[in-house]
C-alpha cells in the first residue's frame, strides 16, 4: 500500500531535510514535487489543492523559520497535514446503544461487502468480546446469502437465515426481532450491491435503513478505484446518513489515492482498512500511523499490536524455558517461528510496518518473499520428528527423501539447513550474551552494503 507515493515523497523530502534554512524557492520546488506525487497517487484534485495550500501556509510562516532544523520541521508539517486530511485520530464504532447495536453495510457490487461483514464480526467477537449475529438482505446476487452463511459458520458467528424470495425489509425486521429476543450485542446487516449507483437501489436501502435505524451505517469501497471511491461514497452519503467508511483491497493499492480523498470529499471517517483475503485482515484506521507509513517511517505501533495479538504466549514461554535450561534451538522451534511470522501477515506484511523499508533495493525485497517461507515450512514438515530434533542426522539419502516429500530440490534443503544453522548460532549468542551479542551477530550476517539479502539470500 502507498508504495509509489512513499517512494516519491521520501525522495522529495530527503532533498529538503538537510537544508540549513528554507526559502520560498526551495519550498516551491518541494511543494511542486509533493503535488505531483499526490496527483500520481490518484488523490482527488480538490484534496491536493487544499493540502498543498495548507502546507505552504505553515511552511512559509514562523513555524519553520524559527526551527533549528527547518527541513525536518517541514517534514513534520507534511505529516501533520496528511493526518488532518485523513482524520485527526482513529474513530471507533459507536456501539453505545440499547442492544442489539445494528451495523448496516452498504456499497457497490464487488467492493468486498460480504467479506467485510465476516471480518468485522470476527473482530468484534474476538477483540471486543461481543455476541454477534449476521444477516444477508442481498436477495439479488446468486449465492450471496449462502456465502455469508458459510463465512459465519467458519468464524463461529451466528447467522440469521434468509431466502431470495423474501423482501429485504422483512428480512432485517425478523433478524432484528431475533437479535433482541436472544440478547445479541451486535447485529450486522449485509445489503445488496449494484454495479453502479441507481435510484432503485437507493430507495431500497433507504427503506432498510428506516426499518432498523442502525447506529452505524458503513460504506464499503474498493481502494483500488482511487478517487472514484470518494465520489461513490459521496453519492451514497447523499442518500444515507453514513457514519464511516471501510476501505477494502488496500494491500493491492500501491497508490493510496482513496485513503487520502475519502475523508475530505465525504466528511466521513475511514474506520477500517481491509488488507488481505484472510478473515483477520481488517485493521482499525489510524491516520497518524498511515501518515507515518506514507512518509516511509514505518508503523511500529501496529507491528507491536500484531505481535501481542498473534504471538502464541504458551509457545513463547516454552522456548524461553528451553533457553534458560540451555537446551538447543531445533528445527521444530524454527518451524514454530515461521508459523508465527505467517500469522502476522508474512514477512512482507511485517516489513511494510518497519521504518526505512521503502528505501530497500528491489532485489533485496524480492528475496524476502513469503513463498520462500512457505517452502521452508514444507521442507521441515517432510522431516521426521527425530530429524527435526537432530538436524545433524540429515545427510545424502535423507535430503533426497525430504526434497521429494516437499516438492523441492536438494539444494533447497541445503539452503534451509544453512539458514537454520545461522539462526541456531544467533540463538546461542542470545543465551550467552543476551540481545547485544545477537544484534552484533545479525549485523555480521548482512551482506556488504547492508540490506537483508544475506540473511534471506538464495
Amino acid at each position: 500500500m502507498f508504495e509509489n507515493l512513499t517512494e516519491r515523497l521520501s525522495r522529495t523530502l530527503k532533498n529538503v531535510s538537510g537544508r540549513g534554512r528554507l526559502t520560498d524557492d526551495n519550498i516551491k520546488d518541494t511543494l511542486r514535487e509533493v503535488r505531483m506525487a499526490l496527483l500520481e497517487a490518484d488523490v482527488a484534485l480538490p484534496v491536493v489543492r487544499d493540502f498543498v495550500k495548507r502546507v505552504k501556509e505553515r511552511a512559509v510562516g514562523t513555524e519553520v523559520s524559527k526551527s533549528l532544523t527547518p527541513g525536518q520541521e517541514f517534514i513534520k508539517i507534511v505529516q501533520a497535514e496528511l493526518e488532518a486530511v485523513m482524520g485527526e485520530g482513529n474513530e471507533d464504532l459507536n456501539l453505545a446503544s440499547q442492544p442489539p447495536a445494528v451495523i448496516l453495510m452498504a456499497g457497490l457490487q464487488g467492493a468486498g461487502k460480504t467479506t467485510s461483514v465476516g471480518k468485522l464480526s470476527k473482530l468484534l467477537k474476538e477483540r471486543q468480546k461481543k455476541k454477534v449475529m449476521v444477516v444477508s438482505a442481498d436477495v439479488y446476487r446468486p449465492a450471496a446469502i449462502k456465502q455469508l452463511e458459510t463465512l459465519a459458520n467458519d468464524l463461529g458467528v451466528d447467522f440469521f437465515p434468509s431466502t431470495p424470495d423474501q423482501k429485504p425489509v422483512d428480512i432485517v425486521n425478523a433478524a432484528h426481532a431475533e437479535a433482541k429476543l436472544k440478547f445479541y450485542d451486535v447485529l450486522i446487516v449485509d445489503t445488496a450491491g449494484r454495479l453502479h449507483v441507481d435510484s432503485e437501489m437507493m430507495d431500497e436501502i433507504k427503506d432498510v435503513h428506516k426499518a432498523i435505524n442502525p447506529v452505524e451505517t458503513l460504506f464499503v469501497v474498493d481502494a483500488m478505484t482511487g478517487q472514484d471511491a470518494a465520489n461513490t461514497a459521496k453519492a451514497f452519503d447523499e442518500a444515507l446518513p453514513l457514519t464511516g467508511v471501510i476501505l477494502t483491497k488496500v494491500d493491492g493499492d500501491a497508490r493510496g489515492g482513496a485513503a487520502l480523498s475519502v475523508r475530505h470529499i465525504t466528511g466521513k471517517p475511514i474506520k477500517f482498512l481491509g488488507i488481505g483475503e484472510k478473515t483477520d485482515a481488517l485493521e482499525p484506521f489510524h491516520p497518524d500511523r498511515v501518515a507515518s507509513r506514507i512518509l516511509g517511517m514505518g508503523d511500529v505501533l501496529s507491528l507491536i499490536e500484531d505481535l501481542e495479538r498473534n504471538v502464541d504466549k504458551e509457545k513463547a514461554e516454552k522456548l524461553a524455558k528451553k533457553f534458560k535450561e540451555k537446551k538447543g534451538f531445533d528445527l521444530e522451534d524454527f518451524r514454530g517461528q515461521l508459523q508465527q511470522m505467517k500469522s502476522m501477515g508474512g514477512m512482507m506484511g511485517m516489513m511494510d510496518k518497519l521504518p526505512g523499508m521503502s528505501q530497500l533495493p528491489d532485489n533485496v525485497k524480492d528475496q524476502v518473499d513469503d513463498k520462500m517461507f512457505n517452502q521452508m515450512e514444507a521442507i521441515i514438515n517432510s522431516m521426521t520428528p527425530k530429524e527435526r530434533e537432530r538436524p545433524e542426522l540429515i545427510k545424502g539419502s535423507r535430503k533426497k527423501r525430504i526434497a521429494m516429500g516437499s516438492g523441492t530440490q536438494v539444494q533447497d534443503v541445503n539452503r534451509l539447513l544453512k539458514q537454520f544453522t545461522q539462526m541456531q548460532k544467533m540463538m546461542k549468542k542470545m543465551q550467552k550474551g543476551g540481545m547485544k551479542n545477537m544484534m552484533r551477530n545479525m549485523k555480521g550476517m548482512l551482506p556488504p552494503g547492508g540490506g537483508m539479502g544475506g540473511m534471506f539470500g538464495r
